[in-house]
């Protein structure tokens, strides 16, 4: 099932849960839902969204407002995983882009560890190993999902975008469960669920609204 704003919002796809008690959707009924959506590889997701995430948390975590993190992993296979996501929660500790970028810009503590503390639920994304391959179908249901008016665009423009879907698809190793549900274009992503269930929101990269988007859903009661 494809998640759909403004329907009821499917299931998140997790493997393990590796900080909080394990949780569902449907044991957050009658709360706010705010989903990050990041990669233990991923800079901006440290530096920007994270932190974020953190102030809508302590923000809003007495209205009824419940935050939850997924990693994920879309690239850097070798780099995202749950053995990272672990360590990050046992010892604050950073690994590759992330780490290199947050160390230039002075963000670390001694031991490439971070400094701050994530305080909400942590859990990986469900990972199914891929051999590559992706039939016509596959391809198109990937572009439309994030080109939508793909058959207005030039011939040109519509070949190489279905060159380049076919060459991600070739390189990729895993398939992410809730990265596809949701059809992420990538992170950090947020995911935006109402009290009753309702997908609200699905936003890529730095969106700037987050907070009056929480602040709409809890006046709505």
């Amino acid at each position: 099932m494809s998640a759909v704003i403004g329907e009821k919002c499917p299931s998140l796809g997790v493997s393990e849960w590796v900080q909080g008690a394990p949780t569902s959707l449907d044991d957050e009924k009658d709360k706010i839902v705010l989903v990050e959506v990041f990669q233990v590889n991923c800079p901006g997701c440290f530096m920007h969204a994270i932190p974020e995430a953190i102030e809508i948390y302590n923000k809003y975590k007495d209205d009824g407002v419940r935050v939850l993190g997924i990693a994920t992993a879309f690239e850097d296979y070798d780099k995202n995983t749950v053995e990272n996501l672990k360590m990050l929660v046992e010892t604050g500790e950073v690994i590759g882009e992330t780490q290199k970028a947050l160390s230039t810009y002075g963000q670390l503590q001694e031991g490439n560890k971070l400094s701050f503390k994530i305080p909400f639920p942590l859990a990986m994304d469900n990972l199914t190993k891929v051999d590559g391959e992706a039939s016509q179908d596959q391809i198109m249901k990937f572009i439309y999902a994030q080109i939508p008016e793909f058959d207005s665009q030039p011939e040109d423009y519509r070949n190489q975008m279905i060159q380049r879907v076919k060459d991600h698809f070739k390189s990729k190793q895993f398939s992410a469960e809730t990265f596809e549900k949701f059809s992420l274009q990538g992170t950090p992503s947020i995911i935006l669920i109402d009290r009753k269930g309702i997908l609200r929101d699905v936003s890529f990269g730095q969106t700037g609204h987050l907070d009056s988007m929480i602040q709409k859903l809890i006046a709505e009661g």
